[in-house]
């Protein structure tokens, strides 16, 4: 798969039952990393609930989503949440996920980019953040590819879907950094 062969969409462009279908088929992928997402959309109303309120999110400015499509298949493939912002420091979090049958294709690192651009270059921020679990390696990966420094270890700061506590690694990323970096 290259870049061609699937794109960015917003979420005015998702249909709940599309997105219900991307977390049904990745719940045992996701389960640990994205507990509260999983949660929140594992049912078909509850995924209907979920794309509203990220609307509605997204009419506030208190949140963005991206997803990524497989265009020959048209099936949703990857996921990505601009969320806790905090217009007053400038920063905000970024959340995302690829399907499974999709990782390791440049799918997340591309989403990333595109969420990058619009965070430091529309909503004009200065500080974009990811913590993940300590145990997720790959989503490590696509922080320190984009250049993000790991400014620490937040000490049983997620709570996985297992229930269990877990270290999470935080790293940031300052526009003057991504500037850098064009």
């Amino acid at each position: 798969m290259s870049f061609t062969d699937w794109k960015t969409d917003r979420i005015e462009d998702i249909l709940p039952e599309e997105f219900y279908k991307l977390i049904d088929r990745n719940k045992n992928h996701i389960g640990k990393t994205f507990p509260v997402t999983l949660a929140n959309s594992d049912s078909l109303e509850k995924a209907q609930n979920f794309i509203k309120e990220s609307i509605e999110k997204e009419k506030t400015k208190e949140g963005f989503h991206f997803y990524a499509r497989d265009v020959l298949t048209n099936n949703l493939i990857g996921y990505l949440c601009v969320k806790t912002i905090n217009y007053r420091i400038s920063k905000c979090e970024f959340g995302y996920f690829s399907d499974k049958d999709y990782q390791g294709k440049g799918i997340t690192s591309k989403m990333v980019s595109d969420a990058l651009d619009f965070c430091f270059n529309e909503l004009m921020l200065n500080k974009v953040f990811i913590c993940t679990s300590e145990v997720n390696i790959a989503s490590q990966r696509v922080a320190l590819k984009h250049n993000f420094k790991q400014e620490g270890i937040l000490r049983n700061e997620f709570r996985n879907g297992d229930g269990e506590l877990q270290n999470s690694v935080y790293f940031g990323l300052l526009k003057s950094e991504y500037n850098q970096n064009e």
